[in-house]
């Protein structure tokens, strides 16, 4: 009896050496990362909006590290007025979720009002995005990142990925609500046109800057829009999604978003799900869109689209 008391002593000390030698413990779990709860409601952004130096969960940890599984950081760029971290309180902590480094900025603040974003000229803005992303490469060690946009972010990446040395840098585009032809809202493209056949125009320009530079720049027929177009809006060596709904009040018409090349992939949510009733604000918070950029970000593992009944602004 004594013999195996001492022969089990000796295993278990040998055991607990062996253990601390691999750097871990005998009951140590493997550690998961943290799930954090996802809103699918643009209602979310309200609260956040009141803290535009924050993040959402899950985003802007400097201390993230791609994995084998998701090797490119995700940089997320909001919409016009909105800001980092309300315009993702539901993409952000839904791509950290699945495995994502993610990260954020907010760009095209005026000074003294950090609340509202995307108003300064988009040139700016895209120079502001390329300090980001060499930030973010820097600090994760990964080779290129993939963008996720929404609204007048995604057109300000393309100006980045064009004309500042983005495509190097850029693997995956994936564009909520993209303006690739910019928009007539309210008619205001085809109010600018009409003052310049008459010789006074920018007549838009004239009423939106310098509060809102950007403004006429994403209107149809802009210098900015031409440019973007010039030679097709797709670069080569990067993958565009864009994803578009029937329903957007803020991009007119809603085809703006589409464009046509063998890199470029097109969805509209409601040829998906007739019940997705989502406009402008409520595709950043859609369950429909969420899992068309999933799979967008990782076609080799595409996750199941739902159909479930999405409203207008609330999501």
């Amino acid at each position: 009896m004594r013999i195996r008391v001492v022969v089990g002593l000796i295993a278990g000390i040998i055991a607990a050496v062996l253990v601390i030698a691999l750097g871990g413990t005998a009951s140590a779990a493997p550690s998961t990362p943290p799930q954090y709860p996802v809103p699918y409601t643009f209602a979310a952004a309200l609260p956040a909006g009141l803290n535009p130096a924050g993040s959402p969960p899950g985003v802007n940890d400097w201390s993230c590290r791609p994995s084998a599984a998701h090797p490119e950081p995700v940089v997320l760029t909001h919409g016009l007025l909105a800001t980092r971290n309300d315009n993702w309180q539901t993409f952000g902590p839904l791509l950290a979720n699945a495995g994502y480094c993610v990260f954020a900025l907010t760009y095209g603040t005026l000074p003294g009002n950090p609340y509202i974003g995307g108003l300064g000229p988009i040139e700016d803005s895209a120079a502001q995005l390329s300090s980001f992303v060499d930030e973010v490469l820097a600090a994760t060690g990964a080779a290129k990142v993939d963008i996720v946009g929404h609204s007048e972010g995604t057109v300000m990446p393309d100006y980045y990925v064009k004309y500042l040395g983005g495509a190097a840098k850029v693997d995956k585009y994936v564009s909520l609500a993209p303006i690739w032809h910019g928009t007539n809202l309210l008619g205001l493209a085809t109010l600018d046109t009409f003052g310049a056949a008459f010789g006074f125009s920018p007549v838009v320009n004239g009423l939106l800057n310098p509060a809102c530079a950007s403004c006429q720049e994403l209107l149809t027929g802009s210098a900015l829009v031409n440019k973007l177009r010039d030679g097709g809006v797709a670069a080569t060596g990067v993958t565009y999604t864009n994803i578009v709904t029937q329903y957007d009040e803020l991009v007119a018409p809603y085809t703006s978003g589409i464009d046509y090349a063998p890199n470029m992939t097109n969805i509209v949510v409601q040829q998906q799900c007739v019940l997705d009733l989502a406009d402008h604000l409520a595709l950043a918070a859609d369950p429909v869109a969420a899992a068309d950029v999933l799979n967008a970000l990782d076609p080799a593992h595409p996750v199941p689209v739902p159909c479930t009944a999405v409203l207008p602004f609330v999501g």
